[in-house]
């Protein structure tokens, strides 16, 4: 998404910045539909005060969809053909025009009038609509920067994510991924923070940044789930507030190392991985999850690595509660292993796309909750390699 350089107008910018669906088309061609109907009408009423009155209408007709400078050319237009239709012996019989007559004179002043009053409408409409573009456009340059598009290839590792903010018009919440190339691997992340809002963005981009720095630092999982922890908590000591204990996050964590041919996972009280492999679908779920992030350390509870082969053709989907929370018109939580079996093998892209479509379709386009997912697949023949070890990696006491 790109802005171009030089002046432009400022809703045209707007609408290119966020992709701002223009309206209908038959709302932008109602002016012309409207006048196409009166001019049917017109010969075919048999009285002396013809129809042309509805022409009165039409200005606040062309402020569902156009600005105020059309609207104001549509009133002028409204006027001068009242002023024709009411001239003209012809029309509906009359013998002669209308054209000063008292009631065609009121009419004319009652457009004027509501001309003025449709384009003051259409300019607020139109300044509105500015304004949501522009926030609209702030939200996609947080969510770029926060939730970063991840590489498409690491290694023999194919990538893509997913995300759907179930706030059309906020666009970022509080579901997150990531995928960090390391000496150890490549290093997955995708979490859920509890609650909605700017709170919950603000945690989420806590989160990040603490997996980002430490993901290059700390030689297994556990260590990494605990340093980030520790972000989390002392982030939530930062803000205070009565809801310190709430500031928590449902998370996992997930390692290939490099030429390993197994995923380890470290999972934080969210919703297990799910491992797809030709005549397999499953959740990688031993029962052994820890609590969520900043609230492990109010239990005491340690992180348990649990290991799993991954070879050639295997794709690993992480997800949040989101996905699996999606319900239909009669309340049924989507499935999702059902989904994913009747599927079969798919690339990361295509089956992601699936995932999408199959969401909205299955709510009948009414998510109730921010999703986001990420798929991994092992290419075949070729084995997962990460990036190359840092200039510092040997003081961490473990190989790259």
């Amino acid at each position: 998404m790109r802005l171009g350089r030089g002046r432009q107008d400022p809703q045209a910018v707007s609408a290119a910045r966020t992709g701002l669906p223009a309206p209908p088309v038959w709302m932008r061609w109602l002016p012309v539909l409207y006048v196409a109907g009166l001019l049917v009408l017109e010969p075919m009423t048999p009285v002396d005060w013809p129809v042309s009155f509805v022409l009165v209408a039409l200005p606040l007709v062309a402020a569902f969809a156009h600005g105020p400078t059309v609207v104001a050319a549509t009133t002028v237009f409204a006027i001068v053909f009242e002023g024709v239709l009411a001239g003209t012996p012809c029309c509906a019989g009359r013998a002669v025009g209308y054209l000063w007559d008292r009631h065609y004179v009121a009419s004319y002043v009652c457009t004027a009038l509501v001309g003025a009053l449709g384009t003051v409408l259409a300019a607020h409409r139109t300044h509105r609509e500015r304004t949501l573009a522009d926030v609209r456009f702030v939200a996609d340059i947080a969510q770029r920067v926060l939730l970063k598009p991840v590489p498409h290839r690491i290694g023999g590792l194919r990538l893509d994510s997913l995300y759907l903010s179930a706030d059309a018009e906020a666009r970022i919440g509080g579901d997150l991924y990531e995928a960090v190339p390391t000496a150890y691997g490549v290093r997955l992340l995708i979490g859920d923070v509890r609650g909605k809002g700017l709170p919950a963005v603000e945690t989420a981009a806590a989160l990040l940044g603490a997996f980002r720095e430490a993901a290059h630092d700390e030689p297994d999982l556990p260590a990494l789930a605990d340093r980030v922890e520790t972000s989390m908590s002392r982030r939530a000591t930062q803000l205070g507030g009565s809801e310190l204990a709430e500031r928590f996050v449902t998370a996992v964590f997930a390692e290939i190392p490099p030429g390993g041919n197994v995923v380890r996972v470290v999972n934080c009280g969210h919703p297990p991985p799910v491992l797809i492999r030709p005549g397999e679908v499953r959740e990688l779920d031993r029962g052994r999850s820890a609590p969520p992030l900043n609230l492990g350390m109010l239990v005491g509870d340690t992180y348990t690595v649990d290991e799993y082969d991954f070879g050639p053709g295997d794709q690993l989907l992480l997800y949040t509660d989101g996905i699996t929370e999606t319900r239909d018109p009669a309340g049924t939580f989507y499935p999702l292993l059902q989904r994913l079996r009747s599927w079969g093998p798919l690339p990361p892209r295509e089956l992601l796309e699936n995932l999408h479509d199959d969401l909205r379709a299955y709510s009948h386009n009414r998510l109730t909750d921010d999703t986001a997912a990420l798929s991994v697949y092992l290419l075949a023949d070729e084995p997962s390699r990460a990036a190359p070890p840092p200039a510092d990696a040997g003081r961490s006491g473990e190989p790259g």
